[in-house]
């Protein structure tokens, strides 16, 4: 089943449909999405991280959870894969899935589904609309970036904080100084290195093609990516694609915040809080 999860897309696999070994598993992954090209042409995968993206979901044997689900972030240019995140747009197709596939009872008018996500251990619950027990795709809910409209699926995320080191500061304390720019480490669902945009030398407010033209930019976010990774005991994260590299500034429209959000394969993500939309960076934005 393929299926697009908030502003991402890809194949949902039951686990007992690939291979139990992880190497075998990784491959078949690869070579479903065509990994290895920058457009995957010999793959279902859409030549960008974003669309580059599976989820494999299973019954939990976990007493507080009906179903389990391991993101696999599938590299685009690289044949290699990346499970070290959880990604909360693929999760949204997981409860429709669990629910259409029989391993949840579709219930009258919502349909609760229990997630446990296996990259991080942690605990999520989906809220699906199932009128007359059948899952409803259409609706009204629109996200920016994502064309058309679609019902809504509700995530209440259980126990987000310190999803991979176990704290909601992983060095500590909420402000760290490194190379001499303040950034905020924290670990919220997703651990990240927050930054002020003017302390780059940006506004936040810039176009995508500005942003894909400051290699200056996306290199120093880079390097302070890695020094903030060993910083919040993630080890060495040049092949991961945690912690994620975020610049905040003040709204150019609505809501409390401007988010500039970089995946440090090939992607930005861009929202006025709380609706994203994204674009593609150049190669000097990947984790090297």
């Amino acid at each position: 089943m393929c299926s697009c999860g908030g502003t991402s897309k890809g194949p949902i696999f039951h686990a007992w449909d690939l291979p139990a070994n992880v190497v075998e598993r990784d491959e078949v992954l690869l070579n479903l999405m065509g990994s290895g090209h920058e457009l995957e042409i010999d793959g279902i995968g859409g030549g960008s991280p974003q669309t580059s993206k599976v989820a494999i979901v299973s019954p939990s044997l976990h007493a507080d959870a009906d179903v389990d689900y391991l993101f696999v972030q599938v590299m685009v240019a690289q044949r290699r894969v990346d499970t070290a995140p959880n990604c909360g747009n693929m999760l949204c197709a997981v409860g429709p899935f669990a629910i259409e596939q029989g391993l949840v009872k579709g219930q009258e008018g919502r349909t609760l589904v229990r997630i446990r996500n296996l990259n991080t251990g942690t605990f999520v619950n989906s809220l699906v609309e199932t009128p007359g027990g059948i899952v409803r795709y259409e609706g009204r809910t629109a996200i920016d970036g994502v064309p058309g409209t679609a019902a809504p699926i509700h995530l209440t995320f259980l126990d987000a904080v310190g999803s991979k080191t176990g704290k909601l500061f992983p060095t500590g304390q909420p402000r760290d100084v490194i190379d001499g720019v303040p950034v905020t480490c924290i670990d919220m669902a997703m651990p990240m290195m927050i930054v002020d945009a003017t302390q780059l030398g940006v506004t936040g407010s810039e176009t995508p093609a500005d942003l894909d033209a400051n290699t200056a930019l996306l290199e120093r976010l880079e390097a302070l990516r890695l020094k903030a990774g060993r910083a919040m005991g993630l080890g060495d994260v040049s092949n991961m694609v945690i912690p994620k590299p975020v610049l905040i500034s003040p709204p150019r429209q609505d809501g409390t915040l401007q988010v500039r959000y970089f995946m440090p394969t090939t992607v930005i993500v861009h929202w006025r809080s709380p609706v994203p939309s994204g674009w593609r960076l150049p190669a000097s934005a990947r984790a090297r």
